[in-house]
């Protein structure tokens, strides 16, 4: 798969001006929607932000002579940037090429689902395990059930209405059923099967589950000792400190099952379970092994 940065990582800022530069206007630039709403809105626009649709533009001109792309695929919200690939492509290399857009996926809430996106899913598993792609359809909320099984699966649109009609409790089986479904087609049957059985594991039975995601931690940090808000940001589960304070006092972290309440703890050996690892849990749906190293 191209990597753009191949070719951003290598330009020359002064050369990108005076090639690209000249094949763009800043009228053209302000009649896009997505300038127009933030400006309408006084939102503040980043040189930054405002050069971002310059350099996906001259992304497809890349894509277009490196492996012969006549096509950019994207959401609606790319609209612009998208023609401004195909106007510098014609302008520069007198090339046609064209842009197709869909409309954004949404949740229920209203957020788009996507890489920027916070808790966004990926289809690579080395972003994201065959366990957290699972999860991801698991933790679907009731209202958009139905629709991404019509939308990320292969069932019989029948199938779909019915499960999508369940209520209560019983929606959480038509969720299974579509985390199962989707995380087939991505990573096949028996990565779904072990992800639900870990899931299972991990949840439903309260016990470790070998397949949970794993974090490697030097030993010897282990026999030092690390501060617990440490250790929860490396293993991902807090952004910073303060936040795994604030999930510390709130309740809803928990080191191999058991309710941590002192924020000032430090996580050492002694804290190894039977099976040699050790469990932090981030609410109810987040848990990370470490394994000391």
């Amino acid at each position: 798969m191209p990597n753009n940065a191949d070719w951003l990582d290598k330009l020359q800022y002064i050369d990108l001006l005076r090639t690209v530069g000249p094949h763009f206007t800043i009228n053209r630039m302000l009649t896009f929607e997505s300038v127009k709403k933030r400006l309408d809105r006084e939102t503040p626009l980043t040189f930054l932000e405002f050069n971002y649709m310059i350099l996906q533009a001259y992304d497809f001109l890349e894509l277009q002579r490196r492996e012969g792309c006549a096509m950019q695929l994207g959401g609606s919200d790319q609209w612009g940037n998208i023609i401004n690939g195909v106007e510098l492509n014609r302008r520069m290399d007198r090339k046609e090429v064209f842009g197709l857009t869909t409309p954004l996926i949404t949740l229920a809430s209203g957020a788009k689902m996507g890489k920027t996106a916070s808790g966004a899913v990926w289809l690579n598993e080395e972003l994201c395990s065959s366990y957290d792609f699972w999860q991801f359809w698991r933790n679907t909320a009731d209202a958009d059930v139905g629709r991404f099984l019509a939308l990320f699966t292969e069932l019989p649109m029948d199938e779909v209405r019915r499960l999508a009609a369940l209520e209560g409790q019983e929606i959480n089986e038509a969720k299974k059923i579509l985390a199962n479904e989707a995380t087939t087609l991505l990573h096949g049957a028996e990565a779904a099967k072990k992800a639900e059985e870990t899931a299972k594991k991990a949840f439903e039975d309260r016990s470790l589950g070998a397949d949970l995601p794993t974090i490697d931690v030097a030993k010897s940090e282990l026999e030092a000792g690390i501060s617990v808000s440490d250790l929860y940001v490396t293993a991902g589960l807090g952004k910073s400190k303060g936040e795994v304070r604030r999930l510390i006092k709130q309740g809803g972290a928990k080191l191999n099952d058991e309710k941590i309440t002192d924020g000032e703890m430090n996580v050492s050996l002694e804290h190894l379970n039977d099976q040699g690892n050790i469990k932090l849990s981030a609410g109810k749906k987040r848990h990370i092994l470490i394994q000391p190293k």
